[in-house]
């Protein structure tokens, strides 16, 4: 979710019932190094009461530094620490981050100890299937045994990135093997498959990343099929109001630059509608978010889900 999970999408994501965001990935060497660009990563929007950061890195000691920056900086709104290690990204696996650690276990285990003994919340680890075989349960143990508070795993492989279906046996298999809470992750694309995710893995939660692009209300579906209370999707009208208000936040948070940065959002809130093609390359012009609204709402009649 590099690039995508900043403050507004993530304040978007939270009034929709997200019960935890977490940062985009940031690079644990960054932090220590005092990139500008990096601490930016670290910013907390005004409605967020509280944000999970994603490090990466392979170094025991500088993950353990950039923890301590992390908790100097966020204080209070530092919920936990997730510790990325299933990154398939080639330009993060060659310099041995992301799911390259699968292929170092005893290492994955030295920097859980390390960013543990400075740690003043929960650590977790989002990991993969393992990197071209399956060996997410001997994983799980290592990180267990390090003191991991909690993992999350995406059942596929590396080498697999997000092609084919995600495994749910080997989540099922890590939960059966830890005591540590489990997260399931993974072709969960709406309430259905939360719940079938839940009752088919017996994972204690799950974390939704690709398909809350374009519809952040999928937080709000998932906890009304978990409660069996009755959903209502957004209407075409509905969907449009919320792409006009991650607009407008952008624009009030970034600048100008930020309506370059909306312009990987805004198509993925017109996906499956009707009529929307020329609209898309309308949007792509817009120079402001007072453009983006005009252009919305004047389709609005055009379009259909």
């Amino acid at each position: 979710m590099a690039g995508y999970t900043d403050v507004v999408f993530r304040t978007l994501c939270t009034s929709f019932g997200c019960d935890l965001c977490c940062t985009e990935m940031i690079s644990a060497k960054g932090l220590t190094f005092g990139n500008e660009k990096t601490g930016g990563y670290l910013a907390v929007g005004e409605e967020e009461d509280r944000i999970a950061v994603q490090l990466f890195g392979h170094e025991p000691e500088i993950l353990a530094k950039a923890v301590c920056v992390t908790a100097d900086r966020l204080g209070p709104y530092l919920a936990a620490v997730d510790l990325n290690m299933g990154c398939p990204a080639q330009k993060i696996v060659s310099n041995g981050d992301g799911s390259a650690l699968m292929r170092t276990p005893a290492l994955a285990g030295a920097i859980v100890e390390a960013v543990k003994r400075v740690s003043p919340v929960p650590v977790t680890v989002k990991f993969r299937k393992g990197w071209d075989d399956d060996t997410c349960v001997s994983f799980a143990k290592v990180l267990e045994s390090a003191g991991a508070d909690a993992i999350c795993l995406h059942p596929r492989t590396r080498v697999q990135q997000y092609r084919g279906t995600a495994d749910r046996s080997a989540i099922a298999a890590v939960k059966a093997a830890v005591r540590i809470p489990v997260i399931g992750n993974g072709d969960i694309t709406d309430g259905e498959s939360a719940v079938s995710m839940l009752r088919e893995t017996g994972c204690d939660g799950v974390m939704v990343g690709r398909a809350a692009l374009g519809q952040p209300w999928i937080f709000r579906e998932i906890k009304a099929a978990i409660a069996g209370t009755p959903y209502a999707p957004p209407t075409a009208a509905e969907r449009l109001e919320v792409a006009i208000l991650h607009a407008e936040r952008i624009e009030a948070s970034k600048g100008p630059h930020g309506l370059v940065e909306l312009r990987k959002h805004l198509p993925r809130y017109l996906h499956g509608m009707r009529g929307s093609a020329a609209l898309r390359t309308r949007l792509n012009e817009a120079k402001n978010a007072a453009e983006i609204r005009e252009f919305l709402l004047d389709s609005l009649n055009d379009i259909t889900i």
